[in-house]
């Protein structure tokens, strides 16, 4: 009998899991299950929409989806619909790919105030994703403050101070793209704890923050030093990826802000420490810090950036689930190198943290697939047989591939002008396209 694999969740980690089971030579059947009725997780909904290189990569999942050993149950809820302890048993191998969907907390004053919006979900919403569809971040404010220094912060300021022309040509949706150009955001604030060296962006993502139409970089109060400390303890790669960060805040140091309309301030070295206001943001209250032996420490000078946006983008998590070993302080699986139990692994950001770029993925799925094929040599349990049984004795309405395809056709025959697509935003719409209502 083939081993029979479920993999739950169809963003990178998923897909790289099924391409080295599928290009094995042993007799394997594998079925994907995810949420949504869209595939491609992270991909359609993480990557920012002007990134469009980056989703190319969803082509070669389709390659995957494509073999025979291949079936995408999507619309299907893991955790709800399904049980984890129910899925185990229908499969010999259940690989978890979940993900972590979850901001991590400030932990400071006032985060639960309406204008504090994770990024999570304010990525959601400019990327369409049927969670944050009513959303409706504030932005009547000309300041915006985005707390962190990696590459989601950047995203998120540059998508708030681009103009039609250049948002016009990715796949944001057609609801934020208004939303965003009738904004009277000038001035996003982009604030990190520590400085420009520890910062965590990549040198092509800050290249472009230079490179805006109606936007000058502003570097705020801050010398950036000409060189990385000799003694700072860090691989040679990460040296010359800081110098070279290093090397593009300084090009910034001299343009004015009155260039362009819009600005996007830099501010190393401020340390949130309250959100301020009502019921609803009216600005966050920050320390200075300096950095002592690679920590972040108050100075005690205080200042406040007036707002009605705050977007904390640093760090994600996931809460688990029901059934799975799980390390809440870091949000993440408890495993041994993605053992998470008899027949049970892990892969992705729900292993090993939100680290990493798309390609980062790969080798876990690599390793999830070596590790089943030496747990198992055959398979003993009825897979998908089971599944769809289960799934239509409960109702639930399933997706397959073909449907997906059905719903890509129409979304890109839907896009404005130079456009790749215009994304479905709801689970009853995209549904509705997929029964041809």
């Amino acid at each position: 009998m083939p081993i029979r694999v479920a993999i739950v969740g169809s963003g990178p980690s998923g897909f790289y899991t099924a391409e080295a089971l599928g290009k094995s030579d042993k007799d394997v059947e594998v079925d994907m299950i995810e949420r949504l009725p869209a595939p491609h997780g992270l991909i359609r909904y993480g990557v920012a929409p002007d990134h469009l290189t980056t989703k190319n990569v969803s082509r070669n999942f389709d390659k995957t989806a494509n073999r025979d050993v291949f079936r995408f149950y999507g619309n299907v809820d893991i955790g709800k619909d399904i049980s984890l302890d129910e899925l185990r048993q229908m499969y010999d191998a259940v690989v978890l790919a979940i993900g972590s969907p979850e901001d991590n907390k400030l932990g400071i004053p006032g985060e639960d105030k309406q204008g504090v919006v994770g990024s999570a979900a304010f990525v959601g919403w400019y990327n369409g994703h049927p969670d944050f569809v009513d959303l409706e971040p504030d932005l009547t404010s000309p300041n915006v403050c985005v707390i962190g220094n990696g590459n989601v912060a950047i995203d998120i300021a540059r998508l708030l101070v681009k103009t039609r022309d250049e948002l016009s040509p990715s796949d944001i949706t057609n609801a934020a793209l208004e939303a965003l150009l009738a904004s009277s955001v000038t001035d996003v604030y982009m604030l990190g704890r520590r400085g420009p060296i520890e910062a965590k962006f990549t040198n092509v993502e800050l290249r472009e923050m230079g490179k805006l139409e109606n936007c000058v970089p502003q570097i705020v109060g801050t010398k950036i030093p000409d060189s990385v400390p000799a003694e700072l303890d860090m691989s040679d790669r990460d040296r010359r990826l800081r110098e070279r960060n290093l090397a593009t805040l300084r090009e910034f140091v001299p343009r004015q802000p009155e260039e362009l309309e819009k600005r996007v301030h830099f501010q190393f070295y401020a340390a949130p420490r309250e959100i301020l206001g009502g019921d609803h943001v009216e600005a966050i209250r920050l320390e200075r810090t300096e950095v002592v032996d690679g920590r972040a420490v108050g100075a005690g000078e205080y200042f406040e950036i007036e707002t009605k946006l705050v977007l904390p983008a640093v760090g994600y998590r996931s809460s688990g689930l029901s059934g799975l070993p799980f390390n809440d302080d870091w949000g993440v699986a408890i495993s041994d190198d993605g053992r998470a139990g008899e027949g049970l692994y892990v892969v992705g950001w729900i292993k090993r943290g939100p680290t990493g770029v798309i390609g980062t993925n790969r080798p876990d799925g690599q390793g999830a697939a070596k590790q089943i094929f030496e747990d198992f040599s055959a398979g003993s349990k009825p897979g998908r047989e089971a599944l769809e049984s289960a799934l239509a004795q409960k109702n639930i309405r399933f997706v397959s591939y073909e449907d997906w395809k059905v719903l890509d056709a129409h979304e890109v025959a839907q896009a404005r002008a130079g456009a790749p697509r215009e994304k479905e935003i709801t689970v009853g719409s995209m549904l509705g396209v997929m029964d041809g209502a």
